[in-house]
């Protein structure tokens, strides 16, 4: 760092002597070349579906055959920014040829005043995103470049943009491998549970037979009535397991009178019948982080008989693994879904049919799976704090409060 920086005023405080502050639309230019499809040619076609907001990377293509010239064309190393619901930080450092949504911008900033790769740093920014978020007055909240185009900015000299870029690039990088490491170790342990929960692989030491039974064999049904009046009204995400409604809807979406609704306790499960991505058969969660809970009676909740014969550990991986459905499957089917529901009556839920080791053997695989789990927790804190580590420098480096040595 170098801290022998003489300041001067400018219309939003004290800046770098030689920095300055210029208008978005005096340094990027934005490129509206639309794609004139050609034949046999190859380009990836990108939409906005596909932009990770973690690192700027891509989750997917659509073959650009298939595009029409409403697509915007873009080339290697130009930066791109999706204008649609710009909140949403969707945005593109372009590593290849390509064509994109209409509803993305490309930008190209002007090499004597500005480097693309400090143009990508600079429009993840809270400044950047501020402005973007003023709609140009559509229903869907949408950037408008005309009022983005004429807001200044503050634009250090090349040489310092190419150190900033620098340093911010290392952050990129180790949370984009960290990601990575993620998704593989993710994939490792969908594998281990299948492998496990199913008896296909087995522990060390392990060999007895498997039982089937029914879930009544193993569980009693909870219809605890809230009589206590507790307000910890939650709901069952698929992917986050139990929310409170305030935190999942952004306020409560239950009657103000909740006494007819279902009370669970810490430990027990519930059976979300609402079909969602990678639980096509609804989703069953046990209640970790929250002594009791409240939650409407059309979930299906239930509890272990004996916690000395049964492991509550080793049913939420066993649940987890979607292991109910293909029972599921057959007591749904005819009754069809409707208003987001499956028809799933509680009698028929408990008459699913389950296969599953003794509790030594159901203790033994929830620790595998639980260490496992633990792997991609802490890679989770790395990541998060990567991207922490990269905000706080952005927040210094790109406004001048530290200056790298050039």
């Amino acid at each position: 760092m170098n801290n022998n920086t003489i300041y001067k005023n400018s219309p939003i405080g004290k800046i770098p002597s030689d920095w300055c502050e210029i208008e978005f639309g005096e340094f990027v230019d934005l490129e509206k070349g639309k794609y004139v499809p050609v034949e046999n040619e190859d380009l990836k076609c990108l939409e906005l579906e596909h932009f990770n907001q973690i690192d700027g990377s891509i989750n997917g293509w659509v073959n650009s055959s298939e595009q029409r010239s409403t697509k915007n064309q873009y080339k290697k190393g130009q930066v791109l920014f999706g204008k649609l619901r710009p909140y949403l930080q969707k945005y593109w450092l372009t590593e290849f040829d390509g064509v994109c949504s209409s509803e993305v911008w490309v930008l190209n900033s002007r090499r004597n005043k500005c480097s693309n790769e400090f143009l990508f740093r600079l429009i993840q920014t809270h400044r950047f995103i501020q402005v973007a978020n003023v709609s140009s007055g559509s229903k869907m909240p949408r950037s408008d470049w005309h009022y983005v185009s004429t807001f200044p900015f503050l634009l250090p000299p090349l040489p310092e943009q190419t150190r900033i870029a620098e340093v911010l690039s290392t952050w990129d990088k180790a949370i984009s491998n960290t990601q990575a490491t993620i998704e593989q170790v993710e994939l490792r342990n969908k594998w281990l549970m299948q492998e496990l929960l199913s008896g296909k692989r087995r522990l060390k030491g392990f060999s007895g037979e498997w039982k089937e039974l029914k879930m009544k064999d193993v569980f009693d049904r909870v219809t605890r009535k809230n009589t206590e009046n507790n307000t910890n009204v939650v709901t069952i995400s698929a992917q986050r397991g139990f929310v409170r409604q305030t935190d999942f809807f952004n306020k409560n979406i239950a009657s103000e009178i909740t006494d007819s609704y279902f009370l669970v306790e810490k430990g027990e499960f519930c059976y979300n019948k609402s079909y969602s991505n990678g639980y096509p058969w609804g989703a069953t969660k046990r209640l970790n982080d929250y002594k009791k809970a409240v939650v409407t009676t059309l979930y299906i909740c239930f509890k272990i008989k004996d916690l000395k014969l049964n492991s509550g550990d080793f049913f939420e991986h066993y649940f987890e693994r979607n292991s109910l459905d293909r029972g599921l499957t057959k007591i749904a089917h005819e009754g069809g879904r409707a208003h987001g529901l499956l028809n799933v009556t509680p009698s028929d839920y408990f008459d699913l049919k389950i296969t599953i080791p003794d509790f030594k053997e159901q203790t033994a695989i929830a620790q595998v799976l639980q260490a496992a789990d633990k792997e991609v927790q802490v890679l989770r804190s790395k990541r998060d704090m990567l991207k922490e580590q990269k905000k706080g420098l952005m927040q210094v480096l790109l406004t001048g409060k530290k200056r790298l040595v050039v």
